[in-house]
């Protein structure tokens, strides 16, 4: 069973990606947010574009969300690409000094350039920037110290551009989620769906259901994953490594026990169990040394 093309582009990301290109000449930062599950699906393709020379910090957020020993391994393959990731949890604050920090060192290298052009010194400007529902509010109010935007576990929360002040000489510019208008990579599109970062709107949530359970099967093996196939057995009381046909064998056995096979009803709750940890943390994109 095919998945559906997975296409989302909610109205307020155009108008807002529309207004980001008039504005991203004045930013002289961009703290970059990726979600630790899936840093690579969550990588703006146009990144460079609006970098442009500008200083860049790259934040992975939701590093709770997988192991200790994953976070090590794709610290070793950012590194040999000459990145340098922090890895923060926007939530719970675990990370954020580190990243105000690297934006304060960046701020005084652009304040000594400015002297030196004979210009005066004014607060860095920073845009944050990432997909739909990467933890961007959640980082902002972390940095700033205190709630000044909306934040929520939901795509499109933050609808509209708006600089925000922070106390210690930076204003940060917090922009709406930005996606590609059209999502040609579906294996991205469907990392994006599974881990709630698009609108559920964008797809079909059964097969989406289906493709997960593949990637699980498929994953397994690899120790970065983090996949233990005993515990999702034994959540649902059905083994799930037993050779079923089809992965929709497996969620039609699954289905007829929690949720009278209730097929949508099951699929939504697998899913939302993988986004609330409750089968483990799980990566859903591991390094790639090939």
């Amino acid at each position: 069973m095919d998945i559906p093309k997975i296409q989302w582009y909610p109205g307020h990301i155009a108008k807002a990606e529309k207004k980001l290109s008039d504005v991203i000449n004045k930013v002289d930062l961009v703290i970059e947010v990726r979600d630790a599950r899936i840093p690579l699906s969550t990588g703006h393709p146009h990144l460079n574009k609006w970098i442009n020379n500008k200083k860049h910090i790259l934040v992975i957020n939701r590093s709770d969300m997988i192991s200790p020993n994953t976070i090590i391994s794709w610290n070793k393959w950012f590194n040999a690409k000459d990145q340098y990731p922090h890895w923060c949890d926007a939530k719970r604050g675990k990370g954020i000094e580190e990243i105000y920090k690297s934006a304060k060192e960046s701020g005084s290298s652009i304040d000594e350039r400015r002297l030196s052009r004979g210009m005066r010194i004014r607060p860095i400007r920073a845009l944050t920037l990432g997909f739909p529902n990467v933890g961007k509010s959640a980082l902002i109010n972390r940095i700033a110290r205190k709630r000044v935007v909306d934040s929520a576990r939901k795509a499109g929360v933050t609808r509209n551009l708006r600089w925000i002040k922070i106390d210690s000489g930076i204003d940060l510019l917090d922009a709406p989620g930005v996606i590609p208008p059209n999502l040609e990579d579906q294996k991205s599109a469907l990392n994006l769906a599974l881990c709630d970062d698009i609108g559920e709107a964008a797809y079909e949530i059964e097969s989406v259901a289906i493709e997960f359970v593949k990637i699980i099967l498929d994953l397994n093996k690899n120790k970065d994953a983090n996949i233990s196939l005993n515990k999702i057995s034994n959540r649902y009381g059905v083994d799930i490594s037993k050779g079923f046909e089809s992965p929709s064998d497996w969620i039609n056995e699954v289905s007829a026990k929690h949720t009278s096979g209730d097929k949508r009803r099951m699929s939504h709750k697998l899913l939302e169990d993988f986004r609330n940890q409750m089968l483990g943390k799980i990566a859903l994109e591991v390094p790639r040394w090939n």
